[in-house]
């Protein structure tokens, strides 16, 4: 017989239901972007502003606020192709190992050393005594270890030769190798950690070739914007104060550095080069303000830079403290007490703003290297605006079609083939919304492509009910021989299109990925509009009329 549970009514009706209600914020899309825009400024701060209240008011807290996310091309933002400069990691390893190959010589092989100037990607260390060269060849192999890769382990890091009374190291080729592949995947986690805590939507960022990074974020205002939220290194350091002094050019001496006052002009700081603790150590940082009500950054290190931190100013009450940020003493408060539990403040000249933007550099952590821009372009919301237009007049020729054709052909059947292609679109819009679906201009190809052949399956069906009605059989019977014969056909015709999406899907590259994932999306929302759908406002119909010939 022709009926459906009622069950099955609620079920389906309640999909219907939840298809509109979803797809309902992206008719008030600035709106409700403004809204979802304040409540990450808020989650991310932890301060409220007049302007962000207004914006969480236009857009009541208990209704659904999920929208599809539109990309580069439609929203207009910033494009950036990015190279991390990796060879000076190995200037920071070399650097780095300098000290304790120092205290390792002096304290084991018993011979006076020097660094002498050689490659950045180099450490030359000059013997006072060539007699003691194996045994401290020796002692430097001691610094060696395997490198680790996805294969196993392979040979040491560290190549070390001899030229003379000179000690020379370098990284291997494999550790070179190692390096470079730790320094992008650094790079591009920071990277993204850095636009993700700006509170940007639905970045791109990858790695291409063997030094590069893509970085596409729509919303944004210019390339230049998006260079000063990543392009600052943000190595944070604190290091002792030698003296202060007004002279750019004084030499600061073996082991320290010159570094300029951000605060005050014309004021230097000689300092130990190497800092007591780094922004590495950093756990959390966050906008703060100090105890005369001024923006400020107050932080927290890990249990060892907590150590560190608090050996330090117990042993030092009384002198001056520098806080370096990318080569510039941003504060150097007088260190007035031990202090313990490894957390402080760091005070300056700051705006609100300033102090959130340095929270959110300090979080992500420092790159480990300098980036160079080699492309940058600012989309503008223009192109994205016309693109959208022309998609939206788009959608709407061909809805307005489909629509004709449907009822001209149909009738009434053809109506309800209709009202389920706008539920159709409303499920596909709430689906999309509640992935956090980008939706690019080949994903508005895979929604106006989804409005055309909405209708297939219903075509399929309609057909069908004509040729059982040929039989003389009755209009109850037709129509539910109708729908049971066609739904092979209709699920044939659809599973092939799904799979040729889901090869789209895997093997293509972005924007083919948007225009497969709406693809398929509407294909299965096509399927239960015009299956389930259609078929319930049909049988509710024939229950109440319950005519005795069918035109079709």
């Amino acid at each position: 017989m022709l009926q459906i549970p009622l069950w099955k009514r609620i079920v389906i009706l309640g999909l219907c239901a939840l298809g509109v209600i979803g797809a309902a914020p992206n008719l008030f899309y600035d709106r409700v972007e403004r809204h979802n825009d304040a409540v990450a400024a808020i989650e991310r701060t932890g301060v409220e502003t007049e302007e962000q209240t207004a914006a969480m008011a236009r857009w009541p807290s208990w209704l659904p606020s999920n929208i599809v996310n539109l990309g580069l091309d439609l929203r207009g933002g910033a494009h950036l192709l990015a190279e991390v400069q990796v060879a000076e990691v190995y200037k920071q390893r070399m650097d780095a190992m300098w000290p304790e190959v120092r205290r390792a010589l002096v304290s084991e092989a018993k011979v006076a050393v020097r660094r002498i100037k050689g490659a950045q990607d180099e450490l030359r260390v000059e013997i006072d005594n060539p007699d003691a060269m194996e045994s401290a060849v020796e002692v430097v192999r001691g610094f060696a270890s395997p490198v680790v890769t996805l294969t196993g382990v392979g040979q040491n890091d560290l190549d070390i030769r001899t030229e003379g009374n000179q000690i020379v190291i370098t990284l291997s080729e494999a550790e070179r190798v190692a390096t470079d592949d730790r320094t992008m995947q650094q790079s591009l986690e920071i990277v993204r950690r850095r636009i993700d805590a700006a509170g940007t939507r639905e970045p791109t960022i990858q790695r291409q070739g063997q030094d590069r990074i893509l970085i596409e974020v729509p919303g944004i205002g210019s390339a230049a914007e998006l260079k000063e939220l990543i392009g600052t290194t943000a190595q944070l350091t604190f290091n002792q104060v030698i003296r202060r002094t007004a002279n750019q050019d004084e030499p600061a001496g073996i082991g320290n550095v010159n570094y300029p006052s951000a605060e005050e002009e014309g004021v230097y700081y000689i300092l130990d080069e190497l800092p007591v603790v780094t922004g590495e150590e950093l756990v959390d940082a966050r906008p703060d303000f100090d105890q005369n009500g001024r923006p400020a950054v107050a932080f927290r290190f890990n249990t060892s830079g907590a150590r560190k931190f608090g050996d330090y100013t117990a042993a030092h009450v009384g002198e001056l403290f520098a806080i370096v940020l990318d080569g510039k003493v941003i504060s150097a408060p007088q260190i007035r007490t031990h202090i313990g539990g490894g957390s402080g403040i760091i005070t300056g000249t700051f705006t609100p703003e300033e102090t959130n933007n340095l929270a959110v550099l300090l979080r992500a952590g420092a790159l480990p290297a300098k980036m160079e821009f080699l492309e940058e372009r600012t989309v503008g919301p223009e192109l994205g605006q016309d693109s959208i237009d022309a998609g939206r007049v788009a959608a709407i020729i061909g809805t307005a079609a489909v629509v004709f054709f449907m009822i001209a052909s149909y009738g009434l059947f053809g109506v309800f083939a209709t009202v389920a292609l706008g539920l159709n679109i409303s499920m596909l819009f709430a689906i999309l919304s509640t992935m956090g679906a980008t939706l690019t201009l080949p994903g508005i190809a895979g929604v106006v492509l989804t409005v055309g052949m909405a209708v297939d399956a219903n075509v399929l069906v309609f057909e069908r009910i004509k040729e059982e009605l040929k039989t003389a059989r009755g209009p109850a019977r037709a129509i539910e021989l109708g729908y049971e014969k066609a739904m092979s056909a209709i699920i044939d015709a659809n599973l092939t299109t799904v799979i040729a999406a889901l090869i789209l899907f895997f093997l293509g590259s972005g924007p083919v990925k948007g225009f497969a994932v709406t693809l398929m999306i509407g294909l299965i929302t096509s399927v239960f509009t015009a299956i389930f759908v259609t078929r319930l406002f049909v049988v509710t119909w024939f229950a109440r009329k319950r005519p005795k010939t069918l035109v079709v």
